[in-house]
């Protein structure tokens, strides 16, 4: 066999292995998230954890202008060399496919933390709305204490640099009670690509291959601290979107800082109403009145803010992660970012919310 064609060829098995890995769990839980990961994480974090920017989003920029360069330098080539520059691609894919895998992306495979926490996955009517009842009398506290008026929105006094690093001390508490989502090491940066990720619609992401979290800083300040715990959930190898907000509620409203507390808790207050609206629309303006007008103005003030950036590319790059979600054992797609619903009410379903 011909040398170019092995890294191809590799791309096959390995789209072939994760196939077949799926089937088991628990082997990729005990041998990858639980092993191999942690020491993989590890290192990076402690390497580029305390350099100043996003190492990854510097590599990012730097291939991107490779690969425009190379179809530029290769535009004239493609009609005579189409079948070696296909080879060519599809050697380039399966190399960063293997490192996408091997430095993160196994842990789209591991245990559900459903089964992990041995929570229930289906919830009734009931459970939503009294799970939202609790959560708009948390919201409404928090709002109170921290404006002192309920009809004053928050806002959030604290730099980002110093949200990075407090966020911290709510993934130690949770650590006490749960183990496993131990934190060390911090890796948190602003995004040097937030103008770009604004325009796309994204609010974060976990770079793969340097494990960086990346958090957009063109953001609402009341939003920061959630999207920060949210992407940090990502780093200790949680691959799914709805565990990750799960995850990430947690951190935040087990933070001793009020903010990160409100912003946990106004994130998940949306998500539960949005749940709402769509199974009974007079219930949800009945739940809507008992909200504090100041958390109604956050609200409108994170809309406001991704309204000025709702263009095609939004719904473009929504299309492909939605596909994107669904080729890495997310059904759902995008969708999944709502299912943590679950997994909160089903989690205090007769426990305080705290």
């Amino acid at each position: 066999m011909k040398r170019k064609y092995i890294l191809p060829l590799f791309l096959l098995v390995q789209i072939l292995f994760l196939k077949i890995i799926a089937f088991f769990p628990e082997i990729v839980e005990r041998f990858y998230s639980n092993g191999l990961y942690l020491l993989i994480s590890k290192i990076s974090r402690t390497i580029l954890g305390k350099v100043p920017f996003s190492v990854g989003d510097v590599l990012y920029g730097i291939g991107i202008v490779y690969i425009i360069y190379s179809i530029w330098k290769t535009r004239n080539s493609w009609k005579l060399q189409w079948k070696c520059n296909l080879i060519k691609i599809a050697s380039f894919l399966s190399v960063v496919y293997f490192l996408f895998h091997l430095l993160w992306a196994f842990n789209y495979y591991r245990v559900p933390l459903f089964e992990k926490m041995n929570i229930e996955r289906e919830y009734s009517d009931a459970d939503l709305e009294t799970f939202t009842q609790k959560l708009i009398a948390k919201t409404n506290t928090l709002q109170l204490e921290i404006t002192g008026n309920r009809n004053l929105k928050v806002t959030n006094p604290n730099s980002q640099d110093s949200v990075l690093v407090i966020a911290q001390k709510g993934y130690n508490t949770l650590a006490k009670e749960y183990t496993f989502f131990n934190y060390t090491i911090l890796s948190t940066k602003k995004s040097l690509l937030s103008l770009p990720l604004t325009y796309m619609g994204f609010a974060g992401y976990l770079n793969p291959f340097t494990n960086e979290a990346q958090v957009n800083s063109k953001i609402p300040m009341v939003n920061f601290p959630n999207v920060v715990c949210h992407e940090m959930a990502h780093q200790i190898g949680y691959a799914s979107e709805t565990e990750c907000n799960f995850i990430g509620f947690l951190a935040g409203i087990k933070n001793n800082d009020l903010y990160f507390q409100y912003s946990a808790c106004s994130n998940a207050l949306q998500y539960c109403l949005v749940n709402i609206a769509m199974k009974d629309k007079t219930k949800f303006n009945g739940f809507i009145s008992k909200i504090n007008p100041g958390i109604i103005a956050n609200f409108k003030e994170s809309d406001a803010f991704w309204k000025q950036y709702d263009t095609f590319i939004d719904k473009g790059f929504s299309a492909f992660y939605d596909q994107f979600l669904k080729m890495n054992q997310q059904k759902e797609g995008i969708e999944s970012y709502s299912k943590f619903v679950n997994l909160l009410v089903n989690y205090y379903k007769g426990k305080e919310l705290k």
